[in-house]
């Protein structure tokens, strides 16, 4: 996912035309001829799955905005379906990425055969159904939200000494490595204080309380979860969390940057309260900056490599997640 800002368009830029050019800019890649290593390099068994969305927020003129998703069931792609205030996507029946008893995310795995896989909703009653890929450290993003409206609301603050796995930091100096170093101990590590501070609660092995959800509904972003976490910072699928439970669409981590920026949000009512004070907002926004991964969507951290291809230029500020199974990255340009 990514979002976008722009000075104004020299020409007149629709959403419609945005879908087009997006689906064209997939199909021309070969993209679908990726080589699956758990097969010994051979093709994918399956197309990939892929979310893409895009805002763009010209300085003048109103904001243009498109999604599409291809997958298995859409090789072609498909334009999701959202209404004139950049609503949520209505076309799209979102489902859970699932996991087996044994806690592998068998979707993906070669020869799986998704007519026979138990999936769980997510969110849409639409009449195409998509598989929401696991956002791996993307979910980053959604913790130092948590943490930052933790310091809004005057329950921590950046400056406050938090300890965790016997390392005392600064909340703010767990947070710098978990996004620009996608640190996994600093993610542990506030997500404990999402919970010791009560912005999510548990009864023994049951999540009672998330209010960070409810944050992310008050702002109409219903696909963005971080649930099942453990009040000892547990994330992972180990835990009981991980895939199937931490899950960001493509269409609502872009808006979820959007609510981050000094930008009104269209799908809300007129006035809306920003999500964050602007003193937070520039914060996340100086981390994001700062990332130093720059491996997907911006590749310069890949550059000594053979066959290195030169990514999107000009990323104002962006998160980058990666595993053997999945990749994500969301973020600016300017």
């Amino acid at each position: 996912a990514m979002a976008s800002s722009s000075p104004a368009l020299r020409t007149t830029l629709t959403h419609a035309a945005l879908a087009d050019a997006l689906l064209a800019a997939v199909r021309a890649r070969p993209w679908h001829e990726a080589r699956d290593r758990r097969r010994g390099g051979l093709p994918f068994t399956h197309p990939p799955s892929l979310d893409l969305a895009v805002a763009v927020l010209p300085q003048r003129g109103p904001p243009v905005w498109a999604n599409v998703l291809f997958s298995r069931e859409h090789p072609e792609g498909v334009v999701a379906q959202i209404d004139e205030r950049g609503g949520a996507v209505s076309n799209i029946a979102f489902l859970s990425d699932p996991m087996d008893a044994a806690g592998t995310s068998i979707a993906w795995q070669p020869g799986s055969d998704w007519q026979r896989l138990a999936f769980r909703p997510l969110h849409g009653e639409g009449p195409l159904r998509f598989v929401a890929p696991y956002p791996a450290s993307l979910i980053k993003l959604m913790v130092v939200v948590g943490v930052a409206s933790l310091v809004a609301s005057g329950s921590t603050s950046w400056h406050e000494r938090w300890t965790h796995a016997g390392q005392t930091r600064r909340v703010a100096d767990w947070c710098e490595p978990m996004i620009t170093l996608s640190s996994n101990e600093a993610t542990t590590a506030m997500v404990a204080l999402l919970h010791e501070r009560g912005l999510i609660h548990r009864d023994t092995d049951l999540e009672t309380r998330n209010g960070l959800h409810a944050l992310f509904a008050q702002h109409g972003l219903p696909t963005l979860r971080l649930a099942n976490t453990r009040a000892d910072g547990g994330w992972f699928n180990s835990s009981g969390a991980g895939v199937g439970q931490l899950q960001m669409t493509a269409w609502d981590t872009v808006r979820l940057l959007w609510r981050l920026q000094d930008a009104p949000a269209p799908w809300l009512p007129d006035g809306a309260a920003p999500m964050l004070p602007s003193a937070c907002r520039a914060q996340l926004m100086a981390w994001m900056a700062a990332q130093q991964l720059n491996q997907v969507l911006s590749t310069g951290s890949l550059q000594a490599l053979p066959g290195w291809v030169s990514g999107i230029q000009g990323f104002f500020f962006n998160e980058t997640a990666t595993t053997e199974t999945y990749a994500s990255d969301a973020g600016r340009v300017e």
